[in-house]
């Protein structure tokens, strides 16, 4: 998973003659056939979709195979990162020749809708090929990810029809952006399978990205809010409304709002979730127990919890995961099991773990020993671990791609590739997370908050890296905060850390963003601070900053002198990297009843 289509953000940063990574595989996907028949249902839907937005328009539209773009049609393909594509792909649709600007956002995505619900369908038809383990994980992986799409295209499309509910933009940009995500780690688990399945999906596969980038950008430039001030990216969104609703905004320098908690609370945490996540354990009146022993809880496993917990929920479903050490197959709460909270008894004791990794012949997605993509996912008091070990490379103790997720009080354990903040926007709050090689890595938009990030011992010859970040377009809105943290050496790596370098980030992707704010950064940390990936690769177009570190190795004096490196010295350049301003927390996280800080103070 990295350049050249390798299954971790690797190669590894290692010092001279250190050997390669291994490479991996999974277990089969079931229910293809439904999947099949969803992807069916919801490609007639968007056609359907289609033939409503243009009315009586499409009997003016005719045949335009030969026609040339109307204004309407160039004047928005310009603002396209991929412009002939998207000139060809309207002219193509019915309607589009008669419509307005307004209305090729709506037929833009309509038209990439259609594209993944043709592709999840007839990619689903491959199930029965033969295939080598790799290519098995690989392919697992993009039928996933393509349904994870349709789910966030369609949220889309109904928010900008107004056939849904009104959303705002900064939720469509960050649908946008993870559907582009998903196609991005599609693309890098295939890279390594076998010529056969990886041609026929690549067929199915074809213009998927940058259809969505087109999306993506010519919703960002009609939405009217304009980049960062002062920050040289190309990224557009728009600011929190100062007078939306849901209690109002913090100022910029003051704590999270939400009442209660003396402003510690955000808003996007109702009064009932901070009443959760304050509560004792054994208070809690969970929909389900968990426990080992059988006899003090609903269940026995994780696994058959989750299997029991209600799809689509629109209340909160508690899962009290009592003390034990929990080893499943790979546990997942998938994309239907939405508003999940997990609860264990205390990062000492819930423990979740599992050893897969790359070397398991399995794409690094699907090592990870949990994995949440249903939207309100939110753990409590718990580790999460992958004991797989730094000689096993990329292997995953923490996934998440839930929109609007947290983790509270949680340890995340392991070497390479440790924390997967893989899409949509996520906050980590006194946490802590452990880790060598990339060890938080992945392309949400993330605040990790008031945590302890412990470099580890790597094996020999390697270097440690903190952040692997993958942002792939300007214009998606995600990235890495690391605000109020502590960014510490552990205890088996005190010893050598003045033989191992550790370094605060590498650029994964071309566009690469992560911001270290207001932390304290230990003597481990090497003086120029960042690493390169390749040679001179994204050096220019990534965003690095620093913001008021303190702490022996925070000094900026030696830092990398690449051109999108920077030392923040604006309190407004800062702010656009805190709890409000970059996952829009003050409106959705008090709901979840996580305590924050919403911008800059700690």
């Amino acid at each position: 998973m990295g350049r050249g289509g390798k299954l971790g953000p690797s190669p590894d940063p290692q010092l001279p003659d250190a050997a390669p990574p291994p490479r991996g595989l999974r277990s089969r996907r079931w229910k293809l056939v439904l999947i099949s028949l969803l992807a069916l249902a919801l490609l007639l839907a968007s056609a359907i979709s289609a033939i409503l937005l243009i009315g009586l328009r499409s009997r003016t539209s005719g045949d335009s195979r030969g026609r040339r773009p109307t204004q309407a049609i160039s004047r928005t393909c310009s603002k396209a990162r991929y412009p002939d594509l998207c000139v060809s792909s309207l002219l193509d649709f019915p309607g589009s020749m008669v419509a307005s600007e307004q209305d090729l956002i709506h037929i833009s995505f309509n038209m990439t809708l259609q594209h993944f619900n043709r592709a999840l369908y007839q990619s689903s038809g491959m199930n029965y090929l033969q295939m080598e383990p790799i290519a098995r994980s690989a392919y697992d992986d993009c039928l996933e990810l393509l349904g994870a799409s349709v789910d966030a295209l369609s949220r889309s499309l109904s928010a900008v029809g107004g056939s849904g509910s009104p959303a705002p933009a900064e939720d469509i940009v960050t649908w946008l952006s993870a559907a582009l995500t998903n196609q991005d780690t599609c693309g890098e688990g295939l890279a390594d399978a076998n010529g056969g399945v990886k041609d026929r999906m690549a067929a199915q596969l074809k213009d998927l990205e940058e259809l969505v980038s087109n999306c993506l950008a010519i919703f960002a430039a009609s939405d009217g809010g304009g980049d960062f001030a002062g920050v040289p990216i190309e990224n557009r969104r728009r600011l929190m409304d100062v007078a939306g609703g849901g209690g109002g905004v913090p100022k910029p320098d003051g704590d999270g709002g939400g009442g209660g908690g003396g402003g510690e609370y955000p808003e996007w945490l109702g009064e009932r979730e901070r009443e959760l996540l304050d509560m004792p354990a054994a208070e809690v009146q969970a929909d389900i127990v968990v426990a080992k022993d059988g006899g003090s809880g609903t269940y026995k496993t994780i696994a058959e919890a989750i299997k029991k917990a209600p799809e689509s929920s629109g209340r909160r479903i508690i899962i009290y995961v009592r003390a034990g050490r929990y080893e499943e197959d790979n546990l997942k709460v998938g994309k239907k099991k939405t508003n999940l909270m997990f609860i264990g008894d205390g990062k000492d004791k819930t423990v979740i773990t599992g050893g897969k990794s790359v070397a398991d012949k399995m794409t690094t997605f699907h090592t990870a020993s949990f994995a949440a993509s249903g939207a309100g996912f939110i753990a409590r008091d718990m580790t999460f671990e992958n004991y797989a070990g730094p000689e096993k490379h990329q292997a995953v103790a923490l996934r998440v791609g839930a929109d609007h997720g947290v983790v509270y009080r949680c340890s995340i354990v392991g070497y390479q590739d440790t924390l997967y903040v893989h899409s949509n926007r996520q906050f980590f709050r006194e946490c802590d997370i452990y880790g060598t090689v990339d060890f938080i890595f992945g392309n949400a938009a993330v605040v990790i908050q008031k945590s302890n990030i412990y470099a580890r011992k790597p094996m020999a010859k390697q270097k440690n890296t903190i952040t692997a970040q993958n942002r792939k377009d300007p214009n998606q809105n995600t990235g890495i905060s690391i605000h109020a943290c502590q960014i510490v050496a552990a205890p088996d790596l005190e010893a050598s850390k003045g033989s191992i370098p550790t370094y605060l980030g590498r650029p994964w992707k071309m566009y690469s963003r992560v911001v270290y704010m207001l932390s304290y950064m230990g003597d481990h940390i090497h003086p120029e601070g960042w690493l390169e990936w390749n040679g001179d690769f994204a050096l220019d177009t990534l965003y690095y900053g620093e913001y008021m570190n303190d702490g022996p190795g925070a000094a900026v004096g030696r830092r990398v002198k690449w051109p999108g490196f920077r030392v923040i010295t604006s309190t407004t350049e800062a702010n656009k990297f805190t709890v409000a301003q970059f996952i829009f927390g003050s409106s959705w996280l008090p709901s979840t009843g996580v305590a924050f800080v919403a911008g800059l103070s700690t």
